[in-house]
C-alpha cells in the first residue's frame, strides 16, 4: 500500500473508516430466507454474531439472559457497577440525571467502591441460571485477582479486554500477565483485545486466545483518540486483523476469530465490518438504546472513570425500542439503527452469499461520498440517514 509522506522525517499509511467504504453487489442475489448468520466460538453456537460489549450501560445480569435467549453473547464487566453494588439501580438512576459538567467527576466517585468477590460469582450465576452462554470481562491488571472465582461460578467464556491489550506487556513494577500461559493452563475459551494492527493481532492470537477484539477508540462514547492519540479507523483494522488471521491459520491450522469491536451505529455498519473480514461484533450504544437497558438512555465507556486519565464520556444514546426490536425487529425507524442483524441478513442475500464466513469476500469499494451522494433532501430536512 502506498504511504503519504507527511513530512521529510515521517510518512503514514492510508487508512479507511467505514462511512469511507461501500459494499459492492455481485452477479448474484439470494433468497434472505436462505442466510444463515450464525456465529460458532468453540464448543458455542449463537445464532447472531453478536457480543454485547461489556458496559455497565449496555449489559446487566438480566439483559444478558435477554440478549442470550435472541441469540447474541453478552459479556459482563466483572469489575462494574453489578459487582461493586449489590443493588447498582440507585446508582444508575443517579448517573442518568448527573449535569453533564458534574458526570465524569461524580461517576469516579461512584466506581472507588471496591468489588466485591461474592458478587462477581453470584452474577456469572445469574446469568448461568437464565440458561445461556455466560461471557465476562476482566482487564489484564485482574485476571491473575479474580479469574478462579469467575471458574468457580462456571463462567463459558472469558474476555480479557482492555483500551490497548499486547501479547508482551513490559513492566519494571509489575510482574505482568503471561496471557500464553495463562490461556495454556485452562480450558476455557478466552476472547482478547482491543487490538488495531496486523502485528499485535497475530501476536495475541499467537497466545492460544479463540478470538481478537478489533477497535481502539471507535466507539460512540471513547474518547481515547483524541486524548491518546491512538487507534485506526476501523475498515484498515479489521482488515489488518484478517490478514492477521490468514497467517496464523497458515501457521498453525487454527482460526481464530476476529471481533469487531466499536463504531458501529446501523446494520450497514455491521455489514461493512464482516464484509472487511469480521466474524462478529461487539457492540455498545446501540444496545443502551433498548428500554430493558440498565443505562436509563445513557452510555459510558469503561474508562470513563479512570481515576487519572479518564477516557471515555457519558452520552446520551436516548431509549427508542425494545431489545428484540433493535436486533432483529422489525424496524419502525427507516435510518438504520433497529433490526441490525435483519439488515446483516438481508446485505448478504443481495449481495449473493450465504453466510456470513462467505460474504467476507465480498468486494468493497472506496467511497467518500457514498453517504452523501443523492441525499440532499434527507440531509435538509433531517430525515432517514439525514
Amino acid at each position: 500500500m502506498a504511504e503519504i509522506e507527511l513530512g521529510i522525517g515521517k510518512t503514514a499509511r492510508r487508512a479507511y473508516g467505514f462511512d469511507e467504504i461501500s459494499i459492492v453487489p455481485s452477479r448474484r442475489t439470494r433468497d434472505r430466507d436462505d442466510v444463515d448468520i450464525s456465529w460458532q466460538i468453540d464448543a458455542f453456537t449463537f445464532q447472531l454474531p453478536l457480543l454485547a460489549s461489556a458496559m455497565d450501560a449496555a449489559v446487566s445480569p438480566k439483559t444478558a439472559v435477554e440478549i442470550g435467549q435472541l441469540g447474541g453473547l453478552a459479556v459482563l464487566n466483572l469489575e462494574g457497577l453489578w459487582t461493586r453494588y449489590e443493588d447498582p439501580d440507585p446508582i444508575y438512576e443517579e448517573i442518568a440525571s448527573l449535569p453533564d459538567g458534574e458526570a465524569t467527576h461524580r461517576m469516579q466517585e461512584i466506581y472507588l467502591e471496591p468489588i466485591k468477590e461474592d458478587l462477581i460469582y453470584k452474577r456469572i450465576r445469574e446469568v448461568k441460571d437464565g440458561g445461556v452462554v455466560a461471557a465476562a470481562s476482566l482487564t489484564p491488571q485482574r485476571v491473575e485477582r479474580y479469574h478462579k472465582i469467575a471458574l468457580d461460578a462456571e463462567l463459558d467464556i472469558l474476555v480479557i479486554q482492555g483500551t490497548v491489550v499486547s501479547a508482551e506487556h513490559v513492566s519494571t513494577r509489575t510482574e505482568p500477565l503471561n496471557l500464553k500461559e495463562f490461556i495454556a493452563h485452562y480450558e476455557l475459551p478466552v476472547i482478547v483485545g482491543g487490538c488495531a494492527s496486523y502485528e499485535t493481532a497475530l501476536h495475541l492470537m499467537r497466545t492460544g486466545a479463540c478470538g481478537v477484539l478489533v477497535g481502539v477508540g471507535p466507539g460512540a462514547a471513547c474518547t481515547t483518540r483524541g486524548v491518546l492519540g491512538i487507534g485506526v479507523p476501523q475498515a484498515t483494522a479489521i482488515a489488518d486483523a484478517a490478514g492477521a488471521r490468514t497467517r496464523h491459520l497458515q501457521e498453525t491450522g487454527r482460526y481464530v476469530h476476529v471481533i469487531a469491536d466499536g463504531g458501529m451505529r446501523t446494520g450497514g455498519d455491521i455489514a461493512k465490518a464482516i464484509a472487511c473480514g469480521a466474524d462478529a461484533v461487539m457492540i455498545g450504544s446501540p444496545l443502551t438504546r433498548a428500554s430493558e437497558s440498565p443505562g436509563r438512555g445513557y452510555h459510558w465507556g469503561m474508562a470513563t472513570f479512570h481515576p487519572e486519565l479518564p477516557r471515555g464520556a457519558r452520552v446520551k444514546t436516548k431509549t427508542v425500542g425494545t431489545l428484540r426490536d433493535i436486533l432483529v425487529g422489525p424496524a419502525p425507524v427507516n435510518d438504520g439503527t433497529m433490526n441490525l442483524f435483519g439488515a446483516l441478513k438481508t446485505s448478504i442475500a443481495d449481495t449473493g452469499f450465504q453466510s456470513v464466513r462467505d460474504f467476507q469476500r465480498v468486494e468493497v469499494a472506496y467511497s467518500p461520498s457514498f453517504l452523501s451522494e443523492g441525499k440532499t433532501y434527507q440531509r435538509a430536512q433531517g430525515v432517514g440517514m439525514g
